[in-house]
C-alpha cells in the first residue's frame, strides 16, 4: 500500500486515487487528470507543488484547491 500522497494532502482536486498498472500491490501509482499513468515521485512526495505545467505532461492541468 502507498503512502498518502502530497497532492492528498494539499487536497488537490485533480487527484484521482491509486491505480494498478497489472494486477499486483507492487505496480500501484498515484494518478490525477495531470498524470493519468502515474503522478511522478518529485509530486507525489517530493518538494515540487505543481503549479506550473511540467515538461513531461501531455497536458497543461497543475494543483488546483479543492
Amino acid at each position: 500500500m502507498l503512502e498518502k500522497p502530497k497532492c492528498l494532502l494539499r487536497r488537490c482536486k485533480r487527484y484521482l486515487g491509486v491505480i494498478q498498472l497489472d494486477s499486483s500491490e507492487i505496480t500501484e501509482v498515484n494518478f490525477c487528470k495531470a498524470f493519468p499513468e502515474g503522478i511522478p515521485f518529485r509530486i507525489a512526495y517530493g518538494n515540487d507543488l505543481h503549479l506550473t505545467v511540467s515538461e513531461d505532461q501531455t497536458n497543461d492541468i497543475v494543483f488546483e484547491k479543492e
